[in-house]
């Protein structure tokens, strides 16, 4: 049967856990592909796994796609005319299927016992063979096999496989790919407790959908052939196939947790914007024409070509994601930088829960200053901590070795003396308060101004005291969960310690 010329692509996920970076990566390159097409995205839920498939689960995977950035024309969530979008709701659909194979002597009930089966694939791999399914059933009567089951006995669905010959199928990323028949056996297409086996339904319901192409991990080479052999055997056309290499971590192994982040939601969590994990993914086995990498989607569904896919394994470079999301971070506008940086401060009881104008405005000029060299939002709070926070018994060594140097103290006290003299604080009068101690005392250059940073910050180092003045006598004016000391409280209270 012939498919239509419309480009429709699928991204099956399982709800068993949460959605990490390598489905991520294969949903985008599937969504990418349909875009750039002008063809149908589609979701669909591989929910047959009982035991582990939850309602949760397949809440957060949609909620973390469209998250990233991700929509889709048919779904369990939008519709669409070839659902249901969920194989728990196909399984009348698999079982006249399975039916009609039965029928037409293309799959036969195998009633081999589950320990049975086990022990003959322990005695294969024992001997060095292939663990496939002898086919004893295979000589079992339709009729016999139906009194069987109607008498109350268990019977699994296998497909018949020819003894010998082998299957082939080109891929879009590898090229021609050959199968010795002797190899696969005769797979399940149905278990014994009724549910479908992925390699039956995943045919049944690309076919149905109306699937053209199917872009996936090369996890699933080995399940090809048995596909491709279930269309032939219900003279169903089969789709194009693509299959991804795998994501590895640095050291060359299967990214896990031990790397590092995995999950989507995660890197959420640490605040990489959806853009930049966007763009990252993308690069992930996919290199973009003329070496650039900082790409928006639009760009990237502009650019993509399935044929600069590498068969390759992709690093998960963690650095380079980092960078990635600097530099998506720097085209960011400040009222949107404060936006997403506010439940991290917020989280940190740096910002409280009711937000006035002058809480954004105050949070938008801080964040522009602070969020330079910051790779994730979460670590914007520290940097704001570090900033804001003037404590003396907590005092670094170097900050305490400044406060000992020559004149240290004089400029202080001079500095503390002259500041009073002042009920508004800010750079400019900074300015003018160090040039008339510059005079006085002949101090200038680090030996004035690093004792009143220590005055001033506790600290031996931070931002530039241009920005950081101003902000912290504006700070201390917010009603913030952690009050800021404004300039003059910070002096008095280091003279008091001094004295």
């Amino acid at each position: 049967m012939k498919r239509m010329e419309e480009v429709r692509i699928r991204f099956a996920p399982s709800p068993t856990g949460y959605i990490h970076v390598g489905n991520a990566r294969t949903a985008l390159f599937n969504w990418v592909f349909a875009r750039q097409k002008k063809g149908v995205f589609i979701l669909r839920v591989e929910d047959t796994d009982v035991e582990r498939s939850t309602a949760a689960y397949e809440k957060s995977l949609i909620q973390d796609l469209k998250w990233l950035g991700l929509d889709w024309d048919e779904g369990p969530d939008v519709g669409g005319k070839f659902g249901p979008y969920r194989q728990s709701e196909r399984l009348e659909i698999y079982k006249t299927y399975a039916q009609k194979l039965l029928e037409e002597g293309k799959a036969y009930y195998c009633f081999c016992p589950s320990e049975e089966l086990e022990k003959d694939r322990e005695d294969a791999l024992a001997a060095g063979r292939m663990p496939i399914y002898s086919g004893k059933c295979r000589i079992i009567t339709f009729e016999e096999a139906k009194r069987r089951i109607n008498a109350g006995e268990k019977a699994a669905i296998r497909l018949k496989v020819p003894d010998e010959g082998s299957i082939s199928y080109n891929d879009l990323i590898r090229g021609p790919l050959n199968f010795d028949l002797n190899l696969i056996g005769d797979p399940i297409l149905v278990r014994s407790t009724g549910l479908p086996a992925y390699n039956y339904a995943v045919v049944i319901d690309d076919y149905l959908m109306q699937i053209t192409h199917v872009i996936r991990g090369e996890d699933h080479i080995s399940n090809t052939p048995r596909q491709v052999l279930t269309y032939q055997a219900l003279s169903f056309e089969p789709p194009q196939f693509a299959h991804l290499a795998m994501v590895m971590g640095k050291d060359n192994t299967r990214l896990s947790k031990r790397h590092g982040a995995t999950a989507v939601d995660q890197f959420q969590k640490e605040g990489v914007l959806a853009a930049a994990l966007f763009n990252y993914l993308a690069l992930l086995g996919w290199a973009p024409p003329e070496g650039r990498e900082v790409l928006t989607k639009e760009e990237l569904v502009e650019i993509f070509d399935l044929k600069r896919v590498s068969r390759s394994a992709a690093i998960f470079d963690y650095e380079k994601l980092n960078w990635i999301n600097r530099q998506h971070i720097k085209k960011l506008t400040p009222r949107e930088k404060a936006k997403i940086a506010y439940p991290f401060l917020k989280e940190a009881n740096i910002l409280p829960e009711k937000m006035t104008d002058a809480h954004w405005s105050w949070l938008e000029k801080a964040g522009e200053s602070l969020i330079e060299g910051v790779d994730r939002f979460a670590g914007l709070p520290q940097k704001f901590f570090h900033a804001f926070n003037f404590s003396l018994k907590d005092m670094e060594e170097d900050a305490k070795e400044i406060l000992r140097s020559d004149g240290a103290i004089k400029v202080i006290e001079l500095f503390g003396q002259k500041i009073k003299q002042y009920s508004e604080f800010n750079y400019d009068v900074f300015g003018q308060i160090t040039g008339e101690i510059k005079q006085e005392t002949g101090f200038k250059g680090k030996n004035l101004y690093h004792p009143l940073r220590v005055a001033l910050t506790s600290k031996a180092s931070g931002l530039e005291l241009d920005k950081l003045i101003p902000l912290v006598e504006e700070g201390a004016k917010l009603n913030l969960p952690r009050p800021i000391k404004k300039c003059s409280e910070r002096v008095a209270e280091i003279i008091e310690i001094l004295k």
